[in-house]
């Protein structure tokens, strides 16, 4: 097994989840785990399948979240892998009459996985996800985003989706 090889496919997991999450794609999400795993995700602890269930509910609450990875660092020993990522987490809720500051926040993380090598797949088998801060963001520090920019979308519309075919093709 090729150290780098292993070490960019654990990084690619870790980005392909934050993906999932941000673009709501569940069997994006589902795929970076192993079948058996666990995740210890704030006051969630539970299965895989648990888990993307209660992830994709509480993600229903905001109209976007972006999930930037910085850090990641990662010790591979044969077929298992530890992996350190640290990251920031936004999210935002409605606004307007709708506003809640609850729902509209920065946060830093971090995750420790555990991966495995099974079947010559990389997927996590343990993951913590750890709190690191936490702030809240108001209306009055947000920019109003003019309406000629093109928005991201949370489904299989956003441009990511569509883009792939074309580089695939060349």
């Amino acid at each position: 097994m090729n150290l780098l090889m292993a070490r960019s496919e654990i990084e690619q997991v870790v980005y392909r989840y934050c993906r999932g999450i941000d673009r709501l794609d569940r069997e994006l999400v589902r795929g970076c785990y192993h079948p058996d795993a666990t995740d210890e995700h704030g006051g969630f602890t539970g299965d895989r399948d648990e888990f993307v269930t209660w992830v994709f509910a509480l993600l229903d609450r905001y109209t976007s979240t972006t999930h930037l990875i910085g850090n990641v660092f990662i010790e591979v020993d044969g077929e298992v892998a530890l992996c350190e990522s640290y990251g920031v987490a936004t999210h935002r809720g409605p606004t307007g009459a709708d506003f809640d500051p609850r729902l509209n926040l920065s946060t830093g993380f971090r995750y420790v996985d555990r991966f495995e090598r099974r079947d010559g797949t990389w997927a996590i088998a343990r993951r913590i996800a750890l709190v690191e801060w936490s702030r809240v963001e108001t209306p009055d520090t947000q920019w109003s985003v003019p309406d000629h920019h093109r928005r991201g979308a949370r489904d299989r519309s956003d441009p990511v989706y569509w883009l792939v075919p074309e580089v695939r093709d060349d």
